[in-house]
């Protein structure tokens, strides 16, 4: 175990690596095709300052996290298949923030075909895990230890823990440092999780995304050099969705991401409620914008938000303890 613990620390550090030397030429590469980020006009006025601030910046996640996953797990199937989800998942992004930002169509790709990318997405994962990886179709709750067998509900269930995570990572992508910062604590917590259930491998892989978090860190903190764009959050979602579902952690990913799941019950929240009383509960959702209207700096919006997901790792990492199934 002790060579896959180094494995996974040079992993994490190829990340950084790759990422903090990605960014200088990135950036004024995307800064000269204008692929510069649009401020919602309902957002809060502070945002106009971000206008023009290049985005689709996850490419230098994607590609941190590739590089430094295969150097050091080489062509190991687990790893494959999350790069592959991971990749797909910001294709859709990329392909998102292509229409909206080259093409200067606002709305992007429409939600039904977003949503058909997703479940296919989705069922040809399912379909892998299952009938290659053999994973079967049980998943766990935590703290209890229960173990639940799905059956041929499974695979609509793995694509609804794909579709609700990615949504949510791209719902808590909208101030400087927030999805990485929070996504930073979930992927080292999935680190331990992987070495607690001897997917030794796949911990690369989780290490690989906490380094490029970090190296992104070091262009996205306030004020932002470039932001990581659909192409990013939707990345990082489904690399998050789809380790769960190798480690079978799908249940304790909703404590462990408990700000994506936050993040995305206000947006619900706030629809049905001006939907039904014509009234808002928030002064804007996501959340982070309610704070940030409230008078909140950005900054302090995202020091909070990244503790509180530090003590939602704990609780999660608790509940999974002992649980230990391969």
């Amino acid at each position: 175990m002790q060579g896959y613990v180094i494995s996974i620390l040079i992993a994490a550090v190829i990340a950084v690596v790759v990422s903090a030397l990605m960014g200088p030429f990135m950036i004024p590469f995307l800064q000269r095709l204008k692929v510069g980020q649009n401020i919602r006009e309902e957002g809060p006025q502070r945002h106009y300052a971000k206008a023009g601030t290049p985005t689709m910046g996850g490419i230098i996640i994607i590609t941190a996290v590739m590089l430094a996953a295969f150097i050091m797990a080489g062509s190991n199937a687990e790893v494959l298949a999350a790069v592959l989800v991971m990749t797909a998942f910001g294709g859709i992004g990329f392909w998102d923030d292509y229409i909206k930002v080259v093409l200067k169509r606002s709305l992007g790709l429409r939600a039904r075909e977003k949503l058909l990318l997703q479940l296919l997405i989705g069922l040809l994962f399912g379909i892998l895990l299952i009938y290659y990886f053999h994973r079967g179709t049980e998943i766990i709750i935590p703290f209890s230890g229960t173990v639940i067998d799905l059956g041929y509900i499974y695979v609509p269930f793995l694509i609804l823990v794909l579709i609700a995570t990615s949504n949510a990572v791209n719902l808590t992508d909208g101030l400087d440092g927030l999805a990485s910062g929070v996504t930073f604590f979930v992927a080292l917590a999935f680190v331990l999780i992987c070495l607690m259930t001897s997917h030794y491998q796949l911990g690369v892989f989780c290490a690989a995304l906490v380094g490029a978090c970090v190296g992104f860190l070091i262009f996205n903190h306030y004020p932002a050099r470039v932001f990581m764009g659909d192409t990013g959050s939707m990345a990082l979602g489904g690399a998050m969705a789809a380790i769960a579902a190798i480690t079978r952690s799908e249940v304790a990913l909703l404590i462990l991401g408990g700000v994506y799941v936050i993040e995305a019950l206000s947006v619900i929240i706030q629809v049905i409620s001006f939907q039904t009383t014509g009234k808002r509960v928030f002064l804007m959702s996501p959340l982070h914008h309610h704070f940030e209207l409230k008078g909140w700096p950005e900054t302090k919006v995202v020091k909070v938000f990244s503790l509180a997901s530090l003590a939602f790792v704990v609780l999660g990492l608790l509940a999974f303890k002992g649980i230990g199934i391969r």
